[in-house]
């Protein structure tokens, strides 16, 4: 499931920008489905030229019935009739999505024998202090067996020691979920740490859902600023 909402703070109408004689959409639509790892890949939008553009190219597109303030929850209403057990959410503005990422996360419920772990997500190893930083890089930390133990704009761990490395993980947004896990989260209320950061992957947390986090040197390209698309531009050239 790909949530493409048509309106963004930082960059309006950036799922629609041209990529290279393509929309961003439409080129992260492609890259999920070239992956071969679902029975189905879906865009999920609040907008009529969305969903055009993606079943005007032969793909597959479901439009919300209400409006929605997160990705999840957008997914969840497009799942909620739906005999699934596992749902990946991709990003719309990571047009560089691979099949060794998802295959990463997917990977984790196949030896998830005592079905612990209601969703899984990666993160990406950052050095550069600028992103470290950046409150609009997520951050997170996990525990001894790769739980996520908490997401921060914040830079979390806080170099007090600085005889030690400190090591920081970017949080990247694609998720598998178990589906019991995302009906929950639909349910569920914001709570006041989610409200806080803005994050959504907090609330799971709030509510004693586990995420299983998978380290992955796959950086890709998020496009949340023009700038961004120029670097996703070139890169795609």
């Amino acid at each position: 499931m790909i949530p493409a909402r048509y309106a963004a703070s930082r960059f309006p109408a950036k799922l629609m920008q041209d990529l290279s004689g393509k929309p961003v959409i439409l080129r992260t639509y492609e890259a999920a489905v070239r992956t071969e790892l679902f029975e189905e890949v879906y865009v999920v939008t609040d907008s009529p030229l969305i969903f055009e553009t993606i079943t005007n190219a032969g793909g597959k597109a479901i439009m919300s019935q209400k409006e929605h303030d997160c990705g999840s929850d957008r997914i969840a209403e497009a799942v909620a009739d739906m005999d699934v057990d596992i749902i990946v959410n991709v990003q719309g503005d990571e047009p560089f999505t691979d099949r060794q990422s998802l295959a990463g996360v997917l990977e984790v419920f196949h030896t998830d024998d005592k079905r612990e772990i209601d969703l899984a997500s990666l993160m990406v190893r950052i050095d550069d202090d600028e992103e470290i930083q950046n409150p609009n890089t997520v951050k997170v930390i996990v525990d001894n067996r790769s739980f996520a133990l908490y997401f921060s704009r914040s830079p979390i761990p806080f170099h007090r020691n600085s005889e030690i490395d400190a090591v920081y993980y970017k949080h990247k947004g694609i998720y598998a979920f178990r589906k019991s896990a995302l009906m929950d989260f639909h349910r569920l209320p914001m709570l006041p740490l989610e409200a806080t950061e803005k994050i959504e992957a907090i609330r799971y947390l709030e509510y004693g859902k586990k995420i299983k986090m998978v380290e992955t040197d796959v950086t890709g390209i998020e496009i949340d600023t023009p700038d961004d698309l120029k670097k996703a531009q070139k890169a795609w050239k």
